[in-house]
Order: C-alpha cells, then structure tokens, then sequence
C-alpha cells in the first residue's frame, strides 16, 4: 500500500493509477477494499488520468484527491431514456455517474463528469448523487448537461409516477448538510437540484447555451433554470450561494435563477456576481401558482448585469436586509445535531 502523499502517515490510505503504477487501476477497485466498518477518514489519491467509471460509495469517511480537477476525471454516461434489459427505463436517478450514499465523504481536485449529452435527446442525466451527511467538494468540476448534481434526499413522493427508481427509492429520509468550495457546476435545465441543505462558497455557477430542434425558436427560449430545490418544510435553509460567480454562454435573459421542484423550496444568493444570462424576474413558478407562498427564494448584495432592480424580480421573491442576511451565516447554515467544519 502506499501512502498518499502530504497526509498523516498514520492514516489508512490507497493510490489510484490507471497505468498500475499504483494500488488500484481503478477508483471503485480501492473503494471495494475500504474495510467495511472503517472508521476513520480514508484517502485515496488518485492519479491524473480519464476514469471511465460509474462510481458507487456507500462506506463512510472517503475522502478522495485527485491531481487537479482539469486532470483528474471520473466520466460515464448514463442517462434516463437509457433501458435495462427488461425494457425499464433508467429514470433520473439510475444515471449517476458517481454516488455517494454515505456520510463524511470528501472531495478535492476531481472532475464529475457525465457525458450522455443534451436532456432533449438522453433526459435527465446525473454527474453526481450525493446521499450522505457532511459531504464536501472542494476545488472540483461537475459537468453535465440536464440535472447535473442531485443533493439527496429524495422528496417524499413523485410527482409523475408511483416511484423513483435508483439506490434509495424507500429509504428513510434525512436532513443533509452538503458544501461546495472553489468548485465549477455546469448543466443546463435544473441542474442542481434536490433536498439537502448545501453551501456553494466561491464556485463558478456556468449555465450552457441549449440546443433546440427548432432553432428559430432558440433566440426567445428558456435556456435553463440553475436550481430546482425540494426542501423539506421543516428545514430552514436550502441552498445557499456566498461569492459565487453565475456565467454562461447562453443569450441574454434567458435563465432563471430557479424553480421549485417542490413548494417549500428554499434558495439564497448573497455576494455574488450574475452575468446578463439571468433573467431579470429571477425566479420562476413552475406552474405552481401555490408555490409563491411557501417558496423562500432570496438575493442579497449581488452585483452585475445578471442583478437588476429589485423591482424586476417576481414579487414573490425576498431581498434580503442586512439583518436578514446575517442569519446565512455559515456556521449557521451547516448546523446541525452535531457541529461540522467542512475541511476543519
């Protein structure tokens, strides 16, 4: 076993190289051998490389280092019209290219990738399904197109059929703290969505220009809404971006800043830079006219052509004070039953 390099030596670790100039050729490979009970954090540092794998964690304390997130990448393609051999259709949370089902999971240096392609021709199609407490990213890459990151739990119930399908359909459902650090998102249409209680501090929030099939319709289209959020209504906060910066290659006035994905839906930018992509209503219904009472959809000191006037935004939406923003503290938001430092 090697050890990795820069960490305590007295911590249980493996190395990840594709040309087996390592403990593993593979990233799932070291993440088998973890003991089943372990304890304590494990690191596997994983060498620059293309990893064509779709990961699955369910053990806890994983920690994984890459080289460098532009060098070091994890990729599969999955995606929700994709059939297993009986005919059943993948559905949204099938298509994970990596899944984290465990608590005190930690990334840093990596690339989550998931190339199907665009939702109008492969659906829904995650890069990551993140399940597990205490999870956090630091200076990673998450690509995709349509739903690129899912921050677990799933909600109590679908809208559109009986079940959900993927790795936790009728498991219990709990409260989920999750934090992103210096990382770039890119997706399209809801792409980052879900349930948890997560932190974005510092990361490139990039929303992709959409391809249509009728591209005399492309210039007044939607081309994305950045967040789709599920909080449950006993939970005071969902996610919440500090000095983000939201970019794209998409026209302007063209995305939302979200929708909810369901009523209770929670979301908050403060400090943070809004390119002329976003469009000045800012948030967006989904057709759920009940919704704007029980939303709290929320902007604080942002600045750029993205941010408007206040009177642009949907009357239902909150700009915050200063006393109000105060309360998205950080040590605020991530607390819980216990107290967690993301990285401490």
């Amino acid at each position: 076993m090697e050890y990795v390099q820069g960490v305590d030596q007295h911590m249980n670790g493996y190395l990840v190289a594709a040309d087996g100039s390592g403990d593993f050729a593979t990233i799932q490979a070291a993440i088998d051998a973890i003991p089943d009970h372990n304890s304590g954090k494990f690191v596997i540092r994983i060498k620059q490389g293309v990893y064509v794998e779709k990961l699955h964690m369910e053990k806890p304390w994983i920690h994984l280092i890459g080289e460098g997130a532009e060098q070091t990448i994890v990729t599969y393609d999955d995606y929700a019209l994709k059939t297993f051999p009986n005919g059943e259709p993948y559905h949204t949370f099938h298509s994970y290219s990596a899944f984290i089902g465990a608590d005190d999971f930690t990334a840093e240096g990596l690339s989550f990738v998931n190339s199907a392609g665009p939702g109008k021709d492969v659906g829904q199609a995650l890069a990551v399904y993140v399940d597990g407490d205490r999870a956090a990213f630091r200076k990673c890459r998450f690509i995709g197109h349509q739903d690129t990151i899912f921050t677990g739990p799933l909600p109590k119930q679908p809208i559109d059929r009986s079940f959900f399908g993927g790795p936790r359909e009728g498991a219990e459902r709990r409260k989920l703290r999750q934090y992103y650090e210096d990382c770039y998102i890119e997706g399209d249409i809801d792409f980052i969505f879900g349930s948890a209680t997560a932190v974005f501090k510092g990361c490139e929030i990039f929303a992709k220009k959409r391809a249509f099939d009728d591209p005399t319709a492309s210039a007044e289209a939607v081309h994305g809404w950045i967040t789709a959020a599920s909080t449950p209504e006993d939970v005071r906060y969902g996610y919440v971006f500090i000095d983000c910066s939201l970019t794209s290659d998409a026209p302007p006035q063209s995305v939302y800043l979200g929708r909810p994905w369901r009523n209770h839906a929670k979301v908050c930018f403060l400090h943070c830079w809004m390119g002329a992509h976003v469009k000045q209503e800012g948030w967006h219904n989904w057709n759920k006219p009940d919704a704007e009472a029980s939303v709290v959809f929320a902007e604080y000191n942002s600045r750029g052509p993205g941010v408007g006037s206040g009177a642009g935004r949907v009357p239902w939406a909150t700009i915050l004070n200063e006393q109000q923003a105060g309360e998205y503290s950080l040590s605020r938001v991530l607390s819980g039953e216990d107290e967690w430092q993301p990285f401490g």
